[in-house]
């Protein structure tokens, strides 16, 4: 089972960049995107139902701004939009698909916004996350997390650590916060591989940094780690445009 998660940058933009070329050639079995930036009935029905595909989406209450959705060859069980909690669920930032085996975490996670003022916001998403994610996994539940988590974990994951240790996505609390999630039991499956540095998965547009490859690796998959045995691999599709991010994705078995 193939598991890709991109954030998108806006999906309705994403779609006149040969997006859905994209999903075709690489046919993954779930696809969750983030920052789609649009509400279903703003969407056409190419966008909304992609051949092959059920779709399910969570929107910002303000246009034009967050929100996920998911595209899965496999219909779930069950689906539930949003953590419970008004404050973060008015922005669309949430979906958890139920597939039996396994459940799905795809979240957009909160940016710290321009000096920071967001990061005690960002924090309490964090903390609301983590409280919701456990009681599913200690009620024995195998978990998948994937999302853009705005947060680049430890220096091997941003080009210039050093220049950004005060800059939101890399801010001692917000880095912290990630050991803490996993050392409560969860693996990035990505360097659970890959140790090697210049392996991102942002780059800023204004500067034309993915040319030069300064970049953040601030989109992940995680899983509990009661789950490993079934990961058979973990990866960055760093050659995929049409955003500022890139896809990442898992395989299992």
């Amino acid at each position: 089972m193939r598991l890709v998660s991109f954030n998108v940058n806006g999906i309705r933009a994403i779609t006149k960049k040969g997006f859905f070329d994209w999903v075709n050639n690489d046919s993954p079995d779930v696809l969750c995107l983030q920052e789609t930036k649009a509400r279903p009935d703003q969407l056409t029905e190419d966008i909304l139902k992609p051949a092959g595909y059920h779709s399910y989406w969570a929107s910002a209450e303000k246009k034009g701004y967050s929100g996920v959705a998911v595209y899965s060859k496999r219909e779930p069980v069950a689906v539930d939009v949003g953590l419970g909690v008004p404050e973060f669920d008015a922005e669309g930032r949430t979906l958890v698909l139920d597939f039996d085996d396994f459940l799905l975490y795809n979240i957009y996670y909160p940016n710290g916004g321009a000096g920071n003022k967001r990061v005690p916001f960002k924090m309490r998403f964090y903390d609301a996350f983590l409280e919701h994610v456990e009681e599913r996994r200690q009620a024995g539940r195998h978990i998948v997390v994937c999302g853009d988590v705005n947060t680049a974990h430890t220096e091997i994951d941003l080009a210039r650590p050093k220049a950004n240790e005060r800059t939101t996505g890399f801010l001692p609390e917000e880095r912290e916060w990630v050991s803490t999630f996993l050392n409560t039991g969860y693996v990035d499956t990505f360097r659970h591989f890959d140790s090697s540095p210049d392996n991102y998965t942002w780059w800023d547009y204004k500067t034309r940094a993915r040319d030069r490859n300064i970049g953040w690796r601030i989109d992940y998959f995680f899983i509990n780690q009661e789950f490993l045995p079934r990961l058979t691999s973990a990866f960055i599709l760093k050659d995929v445009m049409g955003s500022d991010h890139c896809p990442v994705g898992i395989e299992i078995k």
